[in-house]
């Protein structure tokens, strides 16, 4: 299902109309209003709702109801497996949420800046009727993409390349092409703020300044000064109008002996990284966004937090989504039953994503895993074509997981493998009677 445009006019059956937030601004504030969230097309209520209002945010309850209690002109509302909106306040208001199932690929740092990359992603996006993108807000190697107020990031050198000359009209092009916009920002691996801040930097066990095996150096993730810096970063492209921010690298290094602000127990990290999230989360919460976390593939099997402070029990107690990276490449032992994972990236997909709801007991919505759509680099160096596409793709989809998102760090995408599969699974579904279409 395309997007609906942002601006456009919805009356739904209560006679309340849905509006864009300027055009909302201009409607009379309410004291006190009853209102319901309910599914747009089966008008049944959606417990658990987010709803945002001025300062504060509640939850729908189970008949899809909640007050607002604050003077507010408008009221903002989003819910896991549906799309966002704001709508003006309306007595005995009714909310009507649409489905949505994100189907993305990701735009890198460079790719964003490259017309040659950036317009070959959005013709693939539009080809094979895709409907998300992830772009690179603060990369792997600490850049932020846009021109950033952060003092910090300009001490730091972090913006002394820009290569999204205007957030907003970026994302507002992206709205009109029916594109669900993912702002990624990779957290505590941040080489230009280490080294220009050692104080806030991870130290080897003799006090030298870590480098990881890329040659670039990462922040203390109990260093709050860290937290501060990346949750202004996601709040500078909340207001830049993506629909969802995606932390990425939001753990701790994967190498023992380190030196840290704080002992390095599994319970510390566990706390620091859910501590993290939720901390975003509440300044997040006035623009009514998704909250996101990316996390390695084997957390789903892992009966600890994988020596990183991940764990999706506690992550998705404060994130909207997760997205484990499930590339079949980098499960290196394999997993239960599959020594290669190359030989059935169905099952890789498949079995990691039932394993984690069977762990949390979270609904497969909440689940929106990472695919590999580059070569594999740990086995035989096969290309990654069509096929183990079109495997992976289906796996997610049988599990219910609320959509996809494809990693080339080139921008590189098969258009015409992905329209094909787009077709093929289309009608696959039609047969099997699945609601969940690639559009």
């Amino acid at each position: 299902m395309r997007l609906t445009s942002w601006t456009s006019l919805r009356l739904i059956a209560s006679g309340m109309v849905l509006i864009s937030l300027s055009d909302a601004r201009r409607s009379i504030t309410a004291s006190s209003i009853t209102g319901t969230v309910v599914d747009c097309r089966t008008h049944q209520p959606i417990e658990g709702a987010w709803i945002t209002a001025g300062g504060r945010v509640d939850r729908t309850n189970r008949s899809g109801q909640f007050q607002v209690t604050e003077n507010t002109r408008d009221v903002g509302a989003r819910a896991v497996g549906y799309s966002r909106l704001r709508a003006a306040t309306h007595p005995n208001m009714q909310i009507a949420l649409e489905p949505l199932r994100v189907h993305g690929l990701y735009l890198s740092f460079w790719g964003v800046g490259s017309k040659v990359l950036r317009d070959g992603v959005l013709d693939t996006i539009e080809r094979a009727h895709l409907n998300g993108i992830v772009i690179d807000v603060k990369g792997d190697r600490g850049f932020i993409s846009f021109k950033t107020g952060s003092s910090m990031a300009i001490q730091a050198g972090a913006n002394k390349i820009v290569t999204i000359s205007d957030a907003p009209e970026l994302v507002r092009g992206l709205h009109r092409r029916g594109i669900y916009c993912i702002a990624r920002i990779v957290v505590f691996k941040d080489n230009p703020l280490a080294r220009s801040r050692p104080d806030l930097a991870v130290k080897t066990a003799q006090g030298g300044l870590f480098i990881d095996r890329e040659g670039l150096a990462w922040t203390d993730p109990f260093n709050k000064a860290v937290w501060e810096y990346n949750i202004a970063i996601a709040v500078e492209a909340a207001n830049a109008g993506f629909d969802e921010i995606q932390f990425d690298y939001v753990r701790f290094p994967d190498k023992k002996g380190l030196q840290f602000s704080k002992a390095n127990t599994e319970s510390n990290r566990r706390d620091t990284i859910t501590g993290f999230l939720a901390a975003a989360r509440e300044r997040l919460a006035a623009y009514n966004v998704f909250l996101a976390a990316d996390n390695f593939g084997y957390v789903c099997w892992n009966l600890d937090d994988t020596g990183i402070g991940q764990c999706f029990s506690d992550i998705g107690t404060v994130a909207d989504y997760i997205s484990p990276m499930l590339y079949p490449s980098s499960f290196q032992f394999g997993i239960p039953g599959l020594r290669n994972p190359l030989n059935d990236p169905y099952r890789i997909v498949f079995s990691s994503l039932e394993r984690a709801k069977q762990r949390t007991g979270f609904s497969s919505l909440v689940f929106r895993p990472w695919l590999q759509a580059f070569n594999d680099y740990a086995f035989d160096h096969r290309r990654f074509g069509k096929l183990q596409l079109e495997q992976q793709i289906k796996a997610a989809q049988d599990a219910g997981a609320d959509g996809w998102l494809l990693w080339d760090p080139r921008n590189r995408y098969d258009s015409s493998a992905l329209s094909q599969i787009s077709s093929e699974l289309m009608t696959y579904n039609s047969r099997s009677g699945v609601a969940d279409r690639l559009r």
